[in-house]
C-alpha cells in the first residue's frame, strides 16, 4: 500500500493502521502514544463512577441506587456472572413502560462523560420517561438490566453502560434495549447501540434518536434482538453515513 493510500486510510479511523513500513525500532512518539492510550484504558477499567455527581447531573429526574453481587472491583473483573446478578435491594414494582438503567460496566469515564447527556436526549424524545426514576447500578454487566427490569415489572429496559475501553477510545458508552426483560435472556434478545462518545463516535442526540426508533419498532412487533433489525438510518430519522 502506498504512502498516500495509508494517509487516506488513517484519516478514516483513530486506530493504528500501520506505524512503520519496515523493520526496526518503534518511533518514540508512536511508543509514547501507545503507552498513554494503554494507560487510559487500564485506568478506565479500574476507575469508579461518582454516583452522587451523576445523580446531580440527571436532576430533576429521580434516581434509584442498586448494586450487583460483585461487591468490589476485583470481584467484578474476575466474576462476570456476579455482575449479572442483582444484590439485595428493595425496588418498587412500578411497572414502567420503559426503564433507563445506567451501569458502570468496564469504563467509569464513559458513564461520567456520556450517560447523563444520552438520558436527557432520550427524555426529550420519549415523554414516558419524564419524571420516572433512573436506576444507577454499581458493578453492572449488561444482563443486570434484565434482573432490574423484571424486579420492577418494566415493559422495556435501556441499559446504558461503559464499554470495554480500547487503544483508540476509553470513554465509549454502549446502550442495550431489551423488550420484556427477565433473568436468563440471551444476548440475542436485545439490540445494541454502541460507540457513543464525543470524539468521532455517535453523539448523544444521534444515539437517543436511534434508541427511540428502536423503542417504537419494538413496541410495534413486541420484540427486540434478532427479531428487530435496526433500519433507523434509512427512515430519515438519522443522517446517512
Amino acid at each position: 500500500m502506498s504512502a498516500p493510500d495509508l494517509r487516506r486510510l488513517s484519516a478514516l479511523t483513530p486506530a493504528r493502521v500501520r506505524l512503520q513500513a519496515g523493520a526496526g525500532a518503534t518511533a518514540l512518539g508512536d511508543l509514547m502514544a501507545f503507552q498513554e492510550d494503554h494507560a487510559a484504558a487500564r485506568d478506565a477499567i479500574q476507575a469508579a463512577v461518582d454516583w452522587d455527581a451523576l445523580a446531580r447531573d440527571l436532576a430533576p429526574l429521580p434516581v434509584l441506587r442498586v448494586a450487583s453481587r460483585a461487591t468490589d472491583r476485583a470481584t467484578y473483573l474476575r466474576r462476570p456472572d456476579l455482575g449479572r446478578q442483582l444484590g439485595d435491594c428493595d425496588l418498587p414494582r412500578s411497572a414502567p413502560p420503559l426503564l433507563v438503567v445506567i451501569g458502570d460496566g468496564l469504563s467509569a469515564p464513559a458513564v461520567m462523560a456520556q450517560a447523563a447527556g444520552v438520558t436527557r436526549a432520550l427524555v426529550a424524545l420519549l415523554p414516558e420517561l419524564a419524571g420516572r426514576p433512573v436506576v444507577l447500578a454499581q458493578g453492572a454487566r449488561v444482563a443486570l438490566g434484565d434482573a432490574i427490569g423484571e424486579a420492577m415489572g418494566a415493559g422495556m429496559v435501556i441499559m446504558l453502560i461503559g464499554e470495554r475501553p480500547g487503544l483508540s477510545v476509553a470513554d465509549s458508552l454502549g446502550a442495550y434495549l431489551t423488550h420484556t426483560p427477565r433473568v436468563g435472556l440471551r444476548d440475542s434478545a436485545r439490540n445494541c447501540v454502541s460507540n457513543i462518545h464525543l470524539r468521532g463516535g455517535l453523539s448523544h442526540a444521534a444515539a437517543a434518536e436511534r434508541l427511540a426508533w428502536l423503542v417504537t419498532q419494538a413496541r410495534r412487533i413486541g420484540a427486540t434482538g434478532v427479531a428487530l433489525k435496526d433500519e433507523s438510518g434509512s427512515t430519515g430519522m438519522l443522517p446517512q453515513s
